[in-house]
């Protein structure tokens, strides 16, 4: 629907926001050794073995006797660095760039790790519930930006973002408009059943969570809602 570009947001607490950096340059890497061919040939296994498989997860199904996995539960961590393409991967860590350093900032470096891992196991969940029996592999990181987009969503709805509306069209309009967009395409997909190789529910999920938890883990005095925004 649209591609973020920036945002007139300056940080407040944090001189850098290291961790959302850090977690781009861990899953580009991840992407590159792991996933793109580039290093190792080696991308179905990876997928399988480290991607969240609701069926696997609810014991309704197994993985080949002696491959090299991840703990079930703990594929709702390492799904979270996995990705299809390099669009895949560009396209999320886009939304974590523009977006994740304001939330990072209300939470501090700590706090912000915890919140987004928690909201990319909390959408993992959505899937798993909503999707019970799939035997495809959940990847990527889109549950835990949900999260980030969710808490800039509550911190911050009345930023102006700079977005291209449908991959061309530049505009510069607030938060609120283009996140709530983005939230409300999601509920949209699902009634219209579009594209059912998207885990529109997983996306739900992140983002109802970090609405939550940034509400529970930001500092104290981080206004919400732009309050007191000139």
């Amino acid at each position: 629907m649209f591609i973020p570009l920036s945002d007139t947001n300056p940080l407040r607490h944090l001189p850098f926001q290291y961790v959302t950096v850090g977690l781009i340059a861990l899953n580009a890497a991840v992407y590159v050794l792991f996933l793109s061919d580039l290093v190792f040939p080696s991308m179905e296994a990876t997928v399988y073995g480290f991607g969240m498989i609701p069926a696997v997860v609810n014991d309704y199904a197994e993985l080949e006797p002696g491959a090299f996995a991840a703990p079930d539960l703990m594929t709702l961590v390492t799904y979270q660095f996995l990705h299809g393409g390099w669009m895949h991967l560009i396209s999320n860590m886009l939304f974590l760039w523009v977006f994740g350093d304001n939330v990072e900032d209300a939470l501090g470096h700590i706090r912000f790790l915890g919140f987004y891992l928690a909201c990319g196991v909390i959408g993992g969940l959505a899937h798993l519930l909503a999707a019970p029996d799939s035997q495809s592999p959940l990847i990527g990181a889109s549950g835990a930006v949900a999260g980030v987009i969710g808490a800039y969503l509550v911190l911050h709805p009345r930023v102006r973002v700079w977005v291209l509306l449908l991959g061309r069209l530049p505009l510069r309009i607030p938060a609120l408009y283009a996140l709530g967009g983005w939230i409300g395409m999601q509920f949209a997909s699902i009634a219209f059943a579009l594209d059912d190789q998207v885990a529109w529910w997983a996306h739900i999920g992140g983002a109802a969570a970090g609405a939550i938890l940034v509400v529970l883990l930001r500092r104290p005095g981080v206004p919400l809602f732009d309050r007191g925004l000139g």
